[in-house]
């Protein structure tokens, strides 16, 4: 794991370099993934990109080279500036009102599309408050349906 991990932040650092950038990324890993995070910089916008979508690139690019290099741990999450923890605790704010209203209606409730780190996110904190979720649709329209706790 660690030959991986080192691999890993090393791969990104110089894939920052590139964009002038030279800092210290740090790394650890959280069961099987290798966790990237690249400190706050006066590029922040430029590396996270719309939505997160750059910094995705990035990890992918990361995920990638590792799956090349035949690591035996590739998975890997990239954060530029605590961005993804901050969009996790603004979306479980958003999804706690959407599971509150899922309970007083008791109807299901279908959320607008999202990306795969997202709807993780609406899984987990749905499930810990005991109601059920389905991943629904292909691609860019995949979304999550919360649905009321099956009463017995």
């Amino acid at each position: 794991m660690e030959e991986s991990i080192q691999y890993a932040k090393q791969y990104l650092e110089d894939l920052l370099s590139f964009f002038g950038l030279n800092t210290e990324v740090s790394a650890s890993h959280d069961d099987d993934v290798i966790q990237l995070n690249v400190p706050s910089t006066a590029q922040n916008g430029f590396l996270i990109g719309q939505h997160g979508d750059t910094m995705r690139s990035l990890q992918y690019l990361v995920s990638t080279a590792l799956k090349n290099q035949q690591h035996e741990y590739w998975r890997v999450n990239v954060d530029i500036a605590g961005y993804k923890q901050q969009r996790a605790d603004r979306l479980a704010e958003k999804a706690q009102a959407w599971v509150d209203k899922v309970k007083q209606t008791n109807e299901p409730y279908e959320l607008a599309p999202m990306n795969a780190a997202d709807r993780r996110v609406i899984h987990k904190l749905a499930d810990d408050s005991g109601i059920r979720t389905e991943s629904v649709g292909e691609g860019r329209d995949r979304h999550v349906v919360l649905k009321p706790a099956e009463s017995n």
